[in-house]
């Protein structure tokens, strides 16, 4: 009788196991669907669901194969796939018809030479990218998304371009401070371990202040991601409190920098204006904050960068009040001294000789894309006209006008 019973459960493992190989067939693939340029990244989710949430993961097998790409290493085969969870991300991207997505790998892997974690990003490519986060490693940030573009084949359709990005999350190879929990209730342990970001999007995982007679500002807590009424009290009394030193009538006073590391904001203010991101100080604005007597609230990392690509006649601020943007606290942070004399020093370091490594960059990692991008605009009715090299030289020129304009012109508290 037990040996009866045995082989029934055998046959049921067995038949389950077979049923979660079928519902993973994969589905036809060749080096035909893709440029065979850089790296390729196939994707298949469980019964080749397609992908139409931002909040469930979907199950999924994936593998990458280098073709040919230095440093590169293939993850997993088509024969032997790794595991994954994918879903949908973003807000106004993931309602383009190119969809970015979140993915989740079943362990921690270096993924064409970054530093191993579950956590990565399929992003747009955008040569503003490229810049925007060499830029931040220029400008030495405590820590800048690393990326690599790769071509992506999602359950058997090729869905073009992407750059595999590293996410912002607290992790000894990405954000490295103290991780709180959530549900913390120990005051001792609830003043850091903080991340955070300014965002100009409604969502439930945020505290709203009132920043000032016209606006109000909402704070979205990444980590911890669960508050407990102790760290949500913790948080909204920390921001009124920093907001309220901010707003001082006293320009000269120093308490805001008992809460805000000046050099991380004075870098990241730098970035922003040489970028010209009209999205810096009200979105994607992330900040956090490590335990310990002295730790304050550092500016960073940066994250979505655009470039509004014009003749640089303000700072970018200036422009997103006039366009109806929110550009949270930097208009009161450029009124104190304390805060140009940061610039002026983080400038002094790097211009000119250090910023002008960009361009090479720029070239090194976008040039090398002219077929995959033009494989990416068929597949997605591009503008063929926007070749790599027309992308690069683009950016090349705004970064060039926008650094040299920042030269010239930068703030000087008596002038605002």
């Amino acid at each position: 009788m037990k040996k009866f019973l045995l082989l029934i459960l055998i046959t049921i493992g067995l038949v389950g196991c077979e049923d979660k190989v079928e519902n993973f067939d994969i589905p036809p693939t060749g080096t035909s669907l893709t440029s065979g340029t850089i790296p390729a990244l196939y994707i298949v989710t469980e019964g080749q669901k397609p992908v139409t949430s931002k909040v469930t993961y979907l199950q999924a097998r994936y593998w990458l194969e280098p073709n040919g790409a230095e440093g590169v290493e293939a993850l997993g085969s088509e024969t032997q796939p790794l595991e994954l969870q994918i879903r949908g991300r973003g807000h106004s991207s993931w309602k383009s018809d190119k969809k970015p997505y979140k993915l989740k790998l079943a362990e921690k892997i270096a993924v064409m030479g970054m530093p191993k974690n579950k956590h990565w990003a399929l992003l747009k490519p955008t040569e503003n990218t490229v810049a925007g986060l060499r830029l931040g490693k220029l400008m030495s940030m405590a820590w800048t998304p690393d990326f690599r573009p790769v071509e992506v084949v999602l359950n058997g359709d090729y869905i073009g371009l992407y750059f595999l990005t590293e996410t912002i999350r607290i992790d000894k190879n990405r954000v490295n401070i103290f991780e709180q929990k959530d549900g913390e209730t120990d005051p001792s342990l609830i003043r850091g371990g903080w991340l955070v970001e300014i965002d100009n999007y409604a969502d439930d995982d945020q505290i709203s202040i009132q920043e000032n007679s016209r606006w109000d500002m909402r704070v979205k807590y990444h980590s911890p991601e669960v508050l407990s009424s102790a760290q949500r009290q913790w948080l909204t009394s920390e921001f009124k409190a920093m907001n309220a030193a901010i707003y001082s009538a006293d320009k000269t006073s120093a308490e805001w920098e008992r809460y805000i590391d000046v050099g991380s904001m004075a870098r990241f203010f730098i970035i922003q204006e040489v970028m010209d991101n009209p999205d810096g100080f009200h979105g994607s604005f992330y900040l956090h904050k490590d335990l310990g007597e002295n730790a304050r609230w550092v500016a960073g990392p940066i994250w979505d960068l655009v470039c509004y690509n014009r003749e640089k006649t303000d700072y970018t601020f200036h422009m997103k009040v006039h366009y109806g943007f929110i550009p949270h606290w930097i208009g009161e942070i450029i009124r104190y001294d304390s805060f140009c004399q940061a610039v002026a020093d983080a400038w002094s370091e790097v211009y000119p000789e250090r910023l002008a490594e960009v361009y090479d960059y720029i070239d090194q990692i976008v040039l090398p894309l002219d077929k995959a991008w033009a494989k990416d605009c068929e597949r997605w009715n591009g503008d063929p006209s926007q070749t790599a090299r027309v992308r690069a030289e683009k950016i090349k020129s705004a970064l060039r006008r926008n650094i040299e304009w920042f030269n010239t012109h930068l703030p000087t508290s008596t002038a605002h």
